[in-house]
């Protein structure tokens, strides 16, 4: 499904290539094993872990996240603070991510919930909200070029 939102997607090269050897690791495991095509073994193997682990832990997120595509901001918050408060309750699995969830995002999960809750109360016209969820994320992860650049654009706009 194709969306028509801004979306930014960073990339880890470190955790990416931590799951491209992983992927291979599955394969010579499956070769070891006696699998007769060990690489699809290896790659299914992957792809099915991984489909798991995003089903269970990043659940509320990607409910968030399709509710963004339709549209449905108000509905999407709460879900997004779930998923905020599910990774702050357990900063291991958002700070080995590309272990837990064999994601190579180079942003955290409570960096997305964070700004995915300032895009949503901007889309819903509450600015005040929007710059405090922004200014939220700059507090906790000052690098956070997303929330710079909104912040930078609502200012920018406060001008005209």
């Amino acid at each position: 499904m194709a969306t028509r939102l801004p979306v930014s997607g960073q990339i880890s090269w470190p955790a990416l290539i931590f799951n491209i050897v992983l992927m291979f690791f599955l394969s010579y495991i499956s070769k070891r094993l006696g699998f007769s095509d060990p690489a699809l073994t290896g790659i299914g193997t992957y792809i099915v872990v991984l489909f798991l682990l995003r089903v269970i832990i990043t659940r509320d997120h990607r409910h968030g996240m399709m509710l963004v595509k339709r549209g449905k901001f108000a509905e999407a918050i709460p879900f997004f603070g779930k998923s905020y408060s599910l990774f702050s309750k357990h900063l291991w699995i958002d700070k080995y991510r590309f272990i837990t969830l064999l994601s190579f995002s180079n942003m955290t999960y409570r960096e997305m919930a964070l700004n995915n809750i300032a895009f949503c109360y901007g889309q819903l016209g509450n600015g005040a909200k929007s710059v405090e969820y922004y200014e939220k994320t700059l507090a906790m992860f000052p690098e956070n070029m997303l929330a710079k650049t909104a912040l930078n654009l609502i200012n920018a706009g406060k001008k005209l």
